[in-house]
C-alpha cells in the first residue's frame, strides 16, 4: 500500500511539473503571435498576454489531462453494469475548487488593472484635460539594447486631428502638416489628440496603444517608439460610412532622419492630400451618406 501511495504521489508530482513546464513554454510562444514590439509600452501588454496564455494553457491541459486519465484508468470494465460508489460530497473539495477560481479571477483583474494604469489609457471624461500619469516608466518596458530617453518631458509634441475620414498630423516645431505620422525613435512623444466631428480612436497595433479621441476635448497621450520601420494607424471606433479608409502610415525613424524629414517637408508648399474616402464618395451613385471632410492641406502627403 505504501509503495502504491508513493507511486501515486510521484506520478502526480511528475504530471504537475510537466504541466507547468508545458504551460510556461506555450506562454512564451505567445510573444511570436503578436506584431513586433515597436513601442516601449508594448512590452507591458505582451507580458500580460503571455501570462493569460500560460494560465489558460495550464487550466486547459490540466482539465483535459484529468479527463483523459479518468477515461483510460478509471472506466468501467467490459461487461460491468453495477452502479458506481455512492459519493455524497466533499465540503473541503468544494471549498477548494470554488476558492481557486475566485483567486485566479482576482489575480487576473489586479494584474490587468496594473497594466492599464501603467499604460495610462484615458477614457472619455467631460471637462478634463488628460495627461499621461507620471508613474509610467517606459525605460522599464523597453528592450535592454534600446537607449530610451527616460526624461519625463516629451522631446516631440505633435498635434493629431481626426475627422471623417482622415488623419492630420501637425508638427509645431517646423509648422509642418502631414497625412503620415513621423516619430523619432527612442524619444518620448506627446500627441495632442482632437476630433473634428465624431468619436474616433487612435490605434497602432505594433505599439499596443489605443486611445479614444472625444469631440470638443484635447487629450494628451504619451508613448516611446523604439523600433525603426513603417507601421499602420487605424481608427478603432466606427466613425461612419468610409470608416475602413481612415488609415495612415506611422514611420519610426532615427532622430537625425526625423529632423531631416521635418526640414525637407517645411520647404514644400501645402497641397491637398490624397483621400480615399473623398474619391469613393465622388464615385457613389444612387445612395446618400455623410459627405467626407475636404482633403487636408499638407506639406507632406505621404
Amino acid at each position: 500500500m505504501k509503495i502504491q501511495k508513493l507511486l501515486k504521489i510521484l506520478t502526480f508530482a511528475t504530471s504537475a511539473i510537466a504541466l507547468t513546464t508545458t504551460s510556461l513554454w506555450i506562454g512564451k510562444q505567445a510573444y511570436s503571435w503578436l506584431p513586433p514590439q515597436a513601442a516601449a509600452e508594448s512590452r507591458l501588454v505582451d507580458d500580460l498576454i503571455s501570462f493569460l496564455v500560460t494560465l489558460g494553457a495550464f487550466i486547459f491541459l490540466g482539465v483535459t489531462g484529468t479527463l483523459m486519465y479518468s477515461v483510460i484508468f478509471h472506466r468501467a470494465k467490459k461487461g460491468e453494469i453495477a452502479d458506481g460508489p455512492p459519493i455524497e460530497g466533499n465540503i473541503t473539495l468544494e471549498v477548494v475548487w470554488t476558492a481557486i477560481p475566485i483567486m485566479l479571477v482576482l489575480w487576473i483583474a489586479g494584474y490587468s488593472y496594473q497594466i492599464y494604469e501603467q499604460m495610462g489609457i484615458q477614457g472619455p471624461n467631460e471637462h478634463v484635460h488628460f495627461h499621461m500619469p507620471m508613474g509610467m516608466e517606459s525605460a522599464y518596458a523597453a528592450p535592454k539594447d534600446a537607449p530610451v530617453d527616460t526624461t519625463t518631458e516629451p522631446v516631440e509634441k505633435i498635434d493629431v486631428l481626426a475627422k471623417q475620414w482622415a488623419w492630420v498630423f501637425h508638427y509645431p516645431e517646423k509648422n509642418v502638416t502631414s497625412s503620415e505620422l513621423h516619430l523619432p525613435a527612442n524619444k518620448r512623444v506627446r500627441l495632442a489628440l482632437q476630433s473634428e466631428d465624431v468619436l474616433h480612436g487612435l490605434y497602432v497595433p505594433a505599439f499596443r496603444l489605443k486611445q479614444d479621441i472625444v469631440p470638443n476635448q484635447t487629450i494628451d497621450f504619451e508613448f516611446t517608439p523604439i523600433r525603426l520601420g513603417k507601421y499602420q494607424l487605424t481608427d478603432s471606433q466606427y466613425s461612419g460610412t468610409y470608416f475602413a479608409t481612415m488609415q495612415a502610415d506611422v514611420v519610426v525613424e532615427s532622430p537625425e532622419d526625423y529632423q531631416q524629414w521635418l526640414t525637407k517637408a517645411a520647404t514644400r508648399k501645402p497641397s491637398p492630400a490624397k483621400n480615399q474616402a473623398v474619391s469613393e464618395y465622388a464615385q457613389a451613385d444612387g445612395w446618400t451618406t455623410v459627405a467626407p471632410a475636404a482633403p487636408p492641406l499638407v506639406n507632406y502627403p505621404g
